[in-house]
């Protein structure tokens, strides 16, 4: 039967000498004819994998049978590896697999490897290499290890982040991350002891290590076991002692949120404490709560969910950070040379303060959500320096940040900085404050960079009481109180802000302050720009100040700011408003478009007015009224709907080397015991008279040039033509006024000289004064029914009782009120 099988009856070898020769047996005729079916057989079966060929065994040397090439036993050969093919054996299999199988196949056999021999297989030929790219293949591989629903990419130390993979740059995301967190260890109950029981299950992965507990992995670290690299998966580790000592990286592996999946929870002793040596150690993506059985235990003021001491500087990175002790807090950053990176945290619902940090401590906290805590969202003291950028704090029960004794960093203000304080604040949004926004006091200092302040109660940033910040390109708007409020000494510099849309003043300065303003837009407010009351100073230089329902800038009481090189424009009740006793220096400012006066001066008020635009104001350039004075010099008045400079009402300022022209009323009018002291002026080219002075006015005159107005009111006078349309409906034109003794009228309805000639003519009339018609002509109705019954003429009034005046009434030269029949038959 054996030799049927085989055709070579197999027997035990013997030694020979190297020159002997062996006779092969003979074989019967069964057996020739099955040795050449089998072989016939091998050349056609594609699966030629370690058959032995008839075609390799050699003959002995000097054999000479008919059956030498098919029974003569083979010649010692060195001893092969199994895996040696000889290449005539398996290419056509090689080329069958290659070519041949369809790739579902392929991708069914290879979904069944790990990653090592997936990186083997790759190596193949092109086709391999691709298939064994697959997303989908390594996607698989990737979840069963790391959890995450998305590849979590680690390009650098410190530096983890999801990626989409339809949005990521290269055609595998799921590799391009295995490959970078592949040193990692893994933290799992229970699955060490599983991982260990199915060896073969897992073959190719005897360096991933795994733990029970963080301790256990942690110490991993101590013994040279691993680099650092620990993925803590889903689950709660209570009560665990992680005091982290060395540059370790600690991040939650779970699928979708991650930090929500992993929680670290100590209820006796701070969570996770950093000491001395952590250096730049990670920790991220997970909750880290403190949870003490007694919440309100004294010797809990020591313990939070993260303690960083003295020389370390981890990060904590996409964390949820929370306390419930009432006497600590979430996180406590402590001691010279502490510099934590706290980023994209959510530090929220804390019993007590959120993040403390103090005794010289540093550090980064930014892109962090911090909310809803009972005391101080941040709180920073005796010489702390954080640097906050891009924090979103809000809904706080108490203070937003609180900065206090020398620290250098919603009930109440967002941010309190006070004792010394000098944090730097940037880049937060502080809003919907019970109270004010920034809140800087008692000699606090401070770096206030674009943050994004709006909606609190208060004022969005309050200066006081010595204090001296830097607040700068910050936007501070839609407050339900002003913008800025510096007061009680208060000091600082504030520029390149945007402030607008406040219910009160953009910017209030009072009682002895001295800010500096620059280079800011303050716009849209409910009610002045920029307010200085109650001896506030400073200097308000380079801003763009519009658009206000009252004025754009306001001094009173003694106040005595330094106003250069502003521009003021669309305030609704003015450009500039000096008031009250107030002083200050204006110069070089432009001053254009405001529906009132340019610039009002009244009530005792002194400025000094040099080198300023003021033009195409919708009323006068400058009002000078009720005791007002000032020294105007070197101005340039042009443009505006009014009298260029109106003094009135015992005022008595000093214009010297203005330009005023182009106006569309007259240049300057002084009237009502106003008087004044002109010294080289150029008054020319406006619509009315150069200089129009009222009854009585005697100013004192040195050296002006007044020439080329158009005097459009005297020629209309002496046209007869009414002086209603001459001054455009909007200006009110200096001339004589009359009064009818015929119709009884008093001083208060005087009457112009075109309404004397022809409503009045024939009747007894006197000249009251020269000046301008809104300060003496208020006509009644009763005047009105007198002069239409004495004129006896077919009055509308008159005939139909009253019943026309909404339809007819008429007004003719200022004077009087005319009905349609007055208007056609008497002018």
């Amino acid at each position: 039967m054996s030799s049927t099988r085989t055709g070579v009856k197999r027997t035990r070898r013997r030694p020979r000498p190297k020159s002997a020769t062996v006779s092969a047996p003979v074989a019967g005729p069964s057996s020739s004819r099955t040795s050449a079916t089998s072989s016939t057989v091998e050349a056609s079966h594609p699966y030629r994998l370690r058959r032995k060929s008839r075609a390799g065994l050699q003959p002995a040397s000097g054999a000479q049978s008919d059956h030498d090439s098919d029974v003569g036993l083979p010649v010692r050969q060195p001893k092969r590896s199994r895996l040696s093919i000889p290449e005539q054996d398996h290419g056509p299999l090689i080329s069958w697999l290659q070519e041949e199988v369809p790739d579902e196949v392929l991708l069914k056999i290879m979904s069944y490897l790990k990653e090592k021999d997936l990186c083997r297989a790759a190596q193949v030929c092109k086709r391999w290499n691709t298939l064994t790219n697959d997303p989908t293949i390594w996607k698989n591989l990737y979840t069963a290890v790391f959890e995450y629903t998305q590849p979590m990419m680690h390009p650098e130390h410190g530096k983890f982040y999801f990626v989409k993979p339809e949005e990521y740059n290269c055609p595998n995301p799921w590799k391009d991350s295995f490959r970078q967190l592949y040193k990692g260890v893994h933290v799992k109950p229970g699955y060490a002891e599983h991982y260990h029981n199915n060896a073969d299950r897992y073959k190719g992965r005897e360096h991933m290590l795994y733990y029970d507990t963080i301790e256990d992995a942690m110490g991993g670290v101590n013994e040279c076991h691993h680099e650092g690299l620990i993925f803590v998966h889903s689950g709660i580790y209570q009560d665990e002692w992680i005091y982290v000592e060395s540059p370790v990286t600690i991040i939650g592996a779970a699928p979708g949120k991650v930090a929500e999946h992993v929680v670290i929870e100590n209820t006796r002793d701070s969570s996770i404490v950093f000491m001395e040596g952590c250096e730049d150690a990670f920790v991220g993506f997970m909750t880290i709560r403190f949870s003490p059985e007694d919440s309100s235990a004294t010797h809990h003021h020591a313990h939070h969910a993260v303690e960083i001491n003295t020389n370390c500087r981890p990060i904590i990175s996409n964390s949820i950070i929370r306390s419930s002790s009432t006497v600590g807090s979430a996180v406590c950053v402590t001691g010279s040379g502490a510099q934590p990176t706290i980023r994209n945290c959510n530090i929220s619902d804390c019993e007590n303060v959120g993040l403390y940090v103090t005794d010289h401590a540093q550090g980064f906290v930014e892109d962090c959500e911090i909310s809803g805590n009972a005391l101080a969202g941040i709180w920073v003291k005796n010489y702390a320096n954080p640097i906050m950028r891009r924090n979103h704090i809000h809904h706080g029960r108490d203070v937003g940040v609180f900065t206090f004794e020398k620290g250098m960093l919603n009930q109440f203000a967002g941010i309190w900085v006070t004792s010394h304080s000098d944090p730097t604040i940037r880049g937060n949004s502080i809003f919907n404050g019970r109270q004010g926004g920034v809140y800087i006091f008692g000699d606090g200092r401070g770096l206030i960079e674009e943050n994004d302040i709006y909606g609190n109660q208060l004022a969005g940033i309050q200066i006081r009481t010595n204090s001296n910040p830097i607040v700068r390109r910050n936007r501070i708007h839609d407050g339900q109180h002003g913008g800025i409020y510096v007061h009680e000494k208060g000091q600082g510099i504030i520029e390149e802000n945007e402030v607008h849309s406040n219910t009160l003043a953009g910017v209030w300065v009072t009682t002895g302050s001295t800010p500096v303003l620059r280079k800011n837009r303050i716009h849209s407010g409910k009610q002045v720009g920029v307010y200085f009351y109650d001896n506030g100073h400073g200097t308000l230089e380079e801003n763009d100040i519009y658009n206000h329902m009252y004025s754009g800038v306001q001094i009173r009481t003694g106040s005595n700011p330094l106003i250069k090189k502003n521009k003021i424009w669309g305030g609704q009740n003015g450009g500039i408003l000096v008031y009250n006793s107030g002083l200050g220096i204006l110069e070089e400012n432009e001053i254009f478009d405001n529906a009132m006066a340019g610039i009002w001066i009244k009530t005792d008020s002194n400025p000094t007015l040099r080198r300023n635009k003021i033009h195409d104001g919708r009323d006068g350039g400058i009002c000078i009224f009720n005791g007002g004075r000032g020294v105007l010099e070197e101005n340039d008045i042009f443009r505006n709907a009014q009298a260029g400079i109106l003094i009135s009402t015992n005022s008595h300022p000093t214009l010297r080397k203005n330009r005023i022209f182009d106006g569309f009323a007259a240049g300057v009018e002084i009237t009502n015991n106003a008087s004044a002291t002109l010294e080289h002026n150029q008054i020319f080219n406006n619509k009315f008279a150069g200089l129009c002075l009222a009854t009585g006015v005697k100013p004192v005159m040195k050296d002006n040039h007044i020439f080329d107005n158009k005097d459009a009111i005297a020629k209309a006078v002496a046209r007869g033509q009414c002086l209603y349309k001459i001054s455009s409906y909007t200006s009110y034109p200096m001339h004589d006024f009359y009064r009818c003794s015929t119709c009884n009228t008093t001083e208060r309805n005087a009457i112009c000289v075109n309404c004397i000639r022809k409503c009045h003519r024939g009747h007894q009339v006197e000249f009251i004064r020269h000046d301008r018609w809104a300060d003496v002509l208020l006509c009644s109705f009763q005047s009105l029914l007198l002069l239409v019954f004495l004129c006896a003429c077919r009055c509308y009034l008159y005939v139909e009782q009253y019943q026309s005046i909404q339809r007819d009434i008429f007004c003719c030269a200022f004077t009087v009120n005319c009905c349609k029949w007055c208007m056609i038959h008497r002018l």
